[in-house]
């Protein structure tokens, strides 16, 4: 299980949607991307339209048995989401029923002082525990991809492969910068790569098998 806490903003729809696709990828789930990145945006706007801009409120992402499920948490008990049908010239009011059309299914829990609004896909793998979940390493990797991948992907069934590989490029494109960077103010690029890759290495041995 991955946990992500952010504050419910417009701009942070973009942030918190690349992260859950880097965390999907982590399980291999690149296939699950797009569906899932469309309701974890319609969940986070919900928060931000019905609750408030900027409430507090927490990502969690799970993986178990056949299913994938996808939680925000906010601390509104009271403004639950609904599924309605927008009339075809509606401007609003679709948000949940993107997240019924793309997931399998979806629900709302009440706890104590917040609520939990979630949804689940159907992954087709074996349980597993999280080999990288969200950590404020990964939401900062998130935010500066975000700059990065603006590529659309234009043919839906190869979403998962292709927008893999855009992620791929623009991390790369991250890495050829910043050695730009070093390089511009007279510094060893080689150098900086390898304590990067040394810190990297000691950092992954110190964490828990």
């Amino acid at each position: 299980m991955s946990r992500l806490p952010f504050l419910a903003h417009a701009d942070q729809v973009r942030v918190v949607r690349q992260a859950l696709r880097l965390q999907l990828g982590s399980w291999g789930l690149d296939g699950l991307a797009h569906a899932a990145e469309i309701c974890v945006g319609e969940l986070v706007a919900n928060v931000v339209k019905h609750v408030g801009t900027g409430t507090p409120s927490t990502l969690v992402v799970s993986l178990c048995g056949p299913r994938l499920r996808i939680e925000i948490h906010d601390p509104d008990a009271r403004a639950l989401p609904t599924l309605v049908a927008p009339s075809l010239d509606a401007e609003a009011g679709r948000g949940m029923t993107m997240v019924d059309a793309v997931s399998e299914r979806w629900g709302v829990e009440l706890a104590g002082d917040h609520k939990v609004t979630w949804c689940e896909f159907r992954a087709g793998v074996d349980c597993v525990e999280a080999s990288h979940p969200l950590t404020p390493r990964l939401t900062r990797a998130a935010d500066v991809l975000s700059l990065y991948s603006d590529s659309p992907v234009p043919n839906q069934a190869a979403q998962g492969r292709l927008a893999a590989a855009l992620e791929e490029e623009a991390a790369i494109s991250v890495i050829i910068d910043l050695l730009h960077w070093f390089r511009a103010r007279g510094r060893d690029a080689d150098d900086a790569l390898d304590q990067a890759q040394s810190r990297f290495d000691a950092q992954c041995e110190a964490q828990p098998s």
